[in-house]
């Protein structure tokens, strides 16, 4: 077997197995990245909404100019997932309006666009996948990144950093139990313990 051939056989998987991505569990590193993206306006938009909802890449690039441009914060973004098929209603904080605001004031767009388009045409998930491993390289980030970090990054804040119940999490991503929550969000045990010492 030659050298590429090994580099190839890593990069596919066998079929079946699964390539698991992590969040991004430091708030350093997610001010670092926003930091880097400050002068890209989409690639800034997307993260910030990747981090901010629990909304797949691919529900995230459906988006289209006139389902957002006259959203406030705390209005809800309403859609039907591409893999479910459920109807769902996400209210936007306050982060995700501004940058959606300025990526609209940045580049012209008529009303049944898509939010993020190139040149290209339309954004897929494996560009965006490609987009957070570049990401999260160019901050020095060790492990494996993909677009579904986004959406796992902000369950793993809402846990850790925001103290959200576990069965609150199971609900928003629609799982049976709260070992799959965890095991998914990537929150070993030591941390899990680390919860439990706290004090009253």
């Amino acid at each position: 077997m030659t050298g590429k051939q090994r580099i190839q056989k890593q990069n596919h998987p066998k079929m079946g197995s699964v390539i698991k991505v992590e969040p991004i569990t430091s708030l350093k590193d997610i001010q670092t990245i926003k930091r880097l993206l400050a002068d890209k306006p989409m690639d800034y938009a997307l993260f910030i909404i990747g981090i901010n909802t629990n909304l797949r890449a691919s529900d995230i690039l459906s988006i289209k100019v006139e389902q957002v441009k006259d959203l406030k914060e705390g209005d809800t973004l309403d859609l039907r997932e591409k893999k479910t098929k459920n109807d769902r209603k996400i209210t936007l904080n306050k982060a995700v309006i501004a940058a959606i605001q300025a990526l609209l004031k940045e580049k012209e767009y008529k009303p049944g666009d898509f939010l993020f388009t190139g040149q290209r045409g339309p954004w897929t998930v494996p560009y965006v996948s490609q987009k957070v491993k570049g990401w999260c390289k160019a901050v020095n980030l060790k492990g494996n990144y993909g677009s579904h970090s986004l959406r796992k990054t902000w369950g793993y804040h809402q846990r850790m950093t925001h103290n959200q119940s576990l069965p609150q999490l199971m609900k928003c991503f629609g799982h049976s139990t709260e070992r799959q929550t965890l095991d998914y969000l990537c929150i070993q045990p030591e941390e899990i313990e680390r919860i439990y010492l706290n004090e009253l």
